[in-house]
């Protein structure tokens, strides 16, 4: 028996967008406050009870949340932030503190993975040690709440208010991920790598270790590029290049494969506009005037990254 595990961190979340879901349908100044309201109020169901409910009604709902995205019902309240007189002031109070909730994440992770993972009375463990690198981080983002509550003295609702806010001008991008990864393992289901890997062993000379290589590493980034999430690329690149060129005529690692091959995958998400929550969100925040400055700042990042893995690949998936 698990006392912390993913299905506590999916309540938590799911609770969270139902606060945001009510604050939003009982603000009148709201412009799009019932579709916003809806959106967020069936994605908590899916957070709160999703395992319960047959796949199919995930799915539809699924269907209304993309339909109101495309409808334009999912929007954002214009609301004023603290003025810069006071963001300096807050600054000047707080100095490098503000930055100890942010650092509790990963030193949670960190703490999570290597100490409270062993913790445990008879069969009674603290961490679901199936996952327990990702339940760390989850309890991490909790810590850091409420050190972030405690350093700054902020109200309780803060967290509410502004993550609702938060939350509301990313809209509809924070679940970009997870339909994109969904997305892959379908290609995956539908065999996308095995026509994949037809046309690469058609394409190119693959007898060649190094282009194995070459091949998975860009192909990677290519369709992560296409895809908007390394996640969603994975699959499809794996089963289709990765093992059965890299692993199973060439003999490469393939833990070293994947590792490496994951990177690739985000070199091509630093260079796509797919990848919305990552290179358009910001911009908007940022409010900047070129929505694709982002993405033209990380392109030689990027492109000098992607060539590295490969390199690094090459050097050591034979021969680890």
């Amino acid at each position: 028996m698990k006392l912390l595990n993913l299905d506590v961190f999916y309540v938590v979340a799911g609770i969270f967008l139902v606060l945001v879901a009510t604050r939003t349908a009982l603000d009148r100044a709201h412009p799009t406050r019932w579709g916003s309201a809806l959106f967020w109020g069936l994605l908590a169901v899916t957070f709160l009870v999703g395992k319960t409910l047959p796949p199919v009604v995930v799915g539809y709902f699924l269907l209304v949340l993309v339909g109101l995205a495309a409808a334009k019902q999912v929007g954002a309240k214009h609301e004023p932030g603290p003025t810069a007189a006071d963001r300096i002031a807050s600054a000047e109070r707080l100095r490098n503190r503000l930055f100890a909730p942010a650092l509790l994440i990963p030193a949670t992770a960190v703490a999570g993975t290597l100490l409270l993972s062993k913790l445990h009375v008879g069969d009674l463990w603290l961490l679901d040690l199936a996952n327990v690198t990702v339940t760390s981080v989850c309890l991490g983002a909790v810590v850091a709440v409420i050190a972030g509550l405690v350093v700054t003295r902020a109200p309780a609702i803060t967290p509410v208010a502004e993550g609702s806010r938060l939350l509301q001008t990313i809209g509809w991008a924070i679940i970009l991920p997870q339909f994109l990864a969904a997305l892959g393992g379908i290609f995956a289901q539908a065999g996308v790598g095995a026509v994949i890997a037809d046309l690469v062993a058609h394409a190119l000379p693959t007898q060649f270790p190094f282009v194995a290589v070459l091949a998975y590493c860009s192909g990677m980034a290519l369709f992560t590029i296409c895809m908007g999430n390394a996640f969603a690329a994975f699959p499809v690149i794996t089963l289709g290049i990765g093992l059965p060129f890299i692993v199973q005529r060439h003999g490469g690692n393939p833990a070293i494969m994947a590792a490496i091959g994951m990177l690739s995958g985000y070199c091509g998400t630093l260079l796509t506009p797919m990848a919305a929550n990552f290179n358009l969100v910001p911009a908007m925040l940022l409010e900047l005037r070129d929505k694709h400055a982002v993405i033209k700042a990380q392109v030689p990042l990027a492109l000098g990254i992607l060539a590295a893995n490969i390199t690094i690949m090459y050097f050591c998936v034979y021969r680890f």
